[in-house]
Formats: C-alpha cells, sequence, structure tokens
C-alpha cells in the first residue's frame, strides 16, 4: 500500500469526497478532493460508494478506507442535497433502541442493521479475549415482569 488514508470527508459545494493521506516512502501528508459527478439526491449511496473505492483512478488511495464509510460520506451528502441538516444526517446513523424499525424502509433498515451488526462484533467476547468468561449467570428479579391477562396460568416460573 502506497498511501495510507488519516482523514476522509465531504464537500458539499461542488460535491466531493476530501481525502487527506499521507505517501509511506516520502511521509509527506497531501490532500486529494474527488469530484462525485453524476451523483444527485436521487442515487444509489452504496453503489455510487462502490463505483468510487473501485475507480482505477481513485483506487490506490482510497484502499485503507472502507466501503462503509465510503457510503455514509455519501448519504451526508445525499441528505445535503435534498434540504436536510448536517446534525439531521448525522442522527441518522445512531441507534435509537426506542425507534420502531418497521417503520423505516427498506434501504434505511438495512443501514441499520449494519450498524447493528458492527456493534454486535465491537462489543463480543472469543474465547481468546482476556476478559472472556464462558458460562454467565445473571439473576433478574421477578418485579420487573409486567403481567398480561394471557400469562395468569404460567405464573409457577
Amino acid at each position: 500500500m502506497l498511501y495510507e488514508a488519516k482523514q476522509c470527508g465531504v464537500k458539499f459545494s461542488p460535491a466531493s469526497v476530501v481525502l487527506i493521506y499521507q505517501h509511506t516512502e516520502t511521509k509527506k501528508i497531501r490532500k486529494r478532493i474527488i469530484p462525485l459527478r453524476n451523483f444527485s439526491q436521487y442515487s444509489d449511496c452504496s453503489l455510487a460508494a462502490e463505483r468510487l473505492k473501485n475507480n482505477l483512478r481513485h483506487r490506490d488511495y482510497l484502499e485503507a478506507v472502507s466501503q462503509g464509510q465510503l457510503e455514509k460520506l455519501h448519504i451526508i451528502l445525499r441528505d445535503h442535497m435534498q434540504g436536510y441538516s448536517l446534525e439531521h444526517s448525522l442522527a441518522s446513523f445512531q441507534l435509537d433502541p426506542d425507534q420502531d424499525l418497521n417503520k423505516l424502509d427498506d434501504e434505511e433498515l438495512a443501514r441499520k442493521k449494519g450498524q447493528m451488526d458492527e456493534l454486535f462484533e465491537k462489543n463480543r467476547r472469543r474465547k481468546d479475549d482476556a476478559d472472556f468468561v464462558y458460562d454467565v449467570e445473571v439473576e433478574f428479579s421477578k418485579s420487573t415482569r409486567e403481567k398480561c391477562s394471557w400469562d395468569e396460568e404460567s405464573d409457577e416460573f
């Protein structure tokens, strides 16, 4: 890998991805502005991110940047084109435990599921981890359990 990505961001006008990278041999830090031509508020962000990552001119520079990060940048840019604020776009990447996922469209649901998978993998404990415990037992109090009319018969638990 000839280039090491340090920071990656988005520029709204003109629509472009800004990459700050370091050349691994000369150790010089440079900035590369990658214009996003033919990107509109109706574009598919995952497809646009994949095209950008596989582009011959930018492939070497974007090798260390993940597909997910490029997709997030495209979503932020698309939201800006649709008139949403930056705070709204960044809030859409946060997981809200009270949000009803049944009301989301397919693209938004896939993004939320990807975030949940990422969070799961980050918090997952493997056998090789230092703080791994094989058999964890947790006691839950019975007072937190709500009573339901259909559950009155099975009260022996």
